[in-house]
């Protein structure tokens, strides 16, 4: 059935629970398409293991193999599903032990690994993200990982009948008694009182009286020991010291790729209208391709237009410090000047195949397109998505916040996989402190920033800038 589904390349959400459905998961899942987000086949009959190229799924958020009869084990390309949030396999009957790629899925906040015959120890590193870990009813042993004192969103933690052992961690979710579940674990000690755990106090042994030669012999061990260890220790403080001035070397060196004049006239075909993307308050937009084939967009700034200049250095201070995956990544920036000898400006971005939100709602057609461009409703509700988060970081995450000052759909680009990415920096404003009080020079003269219909209506009652 599944190998049906292969040709479906605008497949979003396989739900299949609750079924009858027996047999093994075959190699073709791995083949279905990349915009998956959602795959569920809980509640059936499934035996034998999980497909090891399931890693090809890279669009899955969700992945729920629960309730099921499955016998291989967790393959480690389970950590290429870096835009996973929800991964269940519980109530099978899966060995092994939890492939340490799971450490890759930074996003993921729900983990069901639940009743099966899983052992060893939990991996080194799990996302900060998570809320939800059910690992009860497995053979898993070692030490609890003190990590999961550290989460901020963990909020329910069950490691109920395994066999770990040791001092139980203190802080966080273990200090809720109803959020944490320890209890078949014989050999843990410590905790909360709440736990009702023994303490982890040792014993220690009697030791009989040693003799004066093995007393000086001992003392001549630990004498020669410590001297090795200072010696040792001087070794490595100045090697250390060699590879820092090294590396403060190295991270002079300008992260972002040189490019000239020359090198955008080349990759444009000369600005050509034909690889003319838009125009915008402050300049013209073009497709470009670089010489080691990277498809760019570069936007040439057009300093006749009062603002532009500042425009320019406004984007590049905005960008220059901040990633996020729903936020255009600028590539560089060329500040030259032309064949002529007039003042050239530019910047180079990641290129976004499928335009912007301005063309899908409000474009009419063109001689390629046969009908009308349509988003369904959970593409839009993607895209709301994508731009809440992109503001949320922007506001919230960034060293200093920033204010984009000009949302509309036309500054919100799609990629290949209809991503949204918040673009056009060149009206943002940055903020000094927790005040709110805006950086002087991002400001200007003029008291309305933004395009008219999109800028925060509070701007077009002021009469100075804020």
């Amino acid at each position: 059935f599944i190998t049906s589904l292969v040709n479906c390349t605008q497949l979003i959400e396989l739900n299949l629970d609750g079924n009858n459905f027996g047999g093994q998961i075959t190699s073709s899942l791995a083949n279905l398409s990349t915009h998956l987000q959602a795959f569920g086949i809980s509640d059936n009959k499934i035996s034998g293991g999980i497909p090891s190229d399931i890693g090809n799924l890279i669009g899955l958020n969700s992945l729920n193999m629960n309730y099921n009869q499955m016998t291989g084990t967790i393959p480690e390309g389970i950590g290429k599903l870096y835009k996973l949030q929800e991964m269940g396999f519980g109530k099978n009957k899966l060995p092994g032990e939890i492939p340490s790629s799971i450490g890759n899925l930074t996003l993921l906040n729900q983990l069901w690994l639940e009743q099966n015959n899983l052992q060893g120890s939990i991996p080194s590193s799990l996302g900060n993200c998570i809320e939800e870990v059910d690992l009860s009813h497995n053979n898993f042993s070692g030490l609890i990982p003190k990590y999961f004192s550290t989460f901020p969103f963990l909020v329910q933690l069950n490691l109920s009948f395994n066999d770990f052992q040791g001092d139980v961690p203190v802080g966080r979710v273990f200090s809720n008694v109803t959020a944490l579940s320890l209890v078949g674990n014989d050999k843990l000690c410590g905790g909360i009182p709440e736990l009702q755990l023994p303490s982890c106090l040792l014993k220690k042994p009697r030791r009989k009286n040693m003799s004066l030669p093995l007393k000086l012999t001992i003392s001549l061990i630990l004498g020669l020991v410590g001297l090795f260890l200072i010696l040792f220790a001087v070794l490595f403080y100045w090697f250390k010291m060699q590879r820092k001035c090294s590396s403060t070397k190295s991270s002079l060196v300008d992260p972002f790729m040189k490019i000239s004049y020359g090198d955008l006239l080349k990759a444009t075909d000369v600005f050509s209208s034909g690889n003319l993307i838009g125009i915008g308050s402050f300049g013209s937009v073009y497709k470009g391709v670089l010489e080691d084939q990277t498809y760019v967009a570069v936007k040439v700034l057009n300093l006749q237009r009062i603002g532009a200049s500042k425009s320019f250095f406004s984007e590049c201070k905005a960008l220059r410090n901040i990633r996020h995956r729903n936020l255009v990544k600028i590539l560089t920036a060329c500040s030259s000047v032309d064949y002529q000898g007039n003042e050239f400006k530019a910047l180079v971005y990641e290129f976004m195949p499928n335009k912007s939100l301005e063309a899908w709602l409000h474009s009419p057609l063109d001689e390629e397109q046969e009908q009308p461009r349509s988003l369904s409703f959970c593409q839009r509700l993607n895209i709301i998505t994508d731009v809440a988060a992109a503001v949320d970081y922007l506001h919230n995450h960034c060293e200093l916040p920033i204010i984009h000052c000009d949302i509309k759909p036309s500054n919100i680009l799609l990629d290949d996989s209809m991503t949204a990415h918040l673009g056009d920096f060149g009206l943002a404003r940055i903020i000094a402190d927790s005040n709110s009080e805006v950086i002087s020079d991002q400001t200007s003269s003029v008291g309305l920033k933004g395009t008219i219909g999109h800028a925060a209506p509070g701007n077009y009652y002021i009469t100075t800038p804020f």
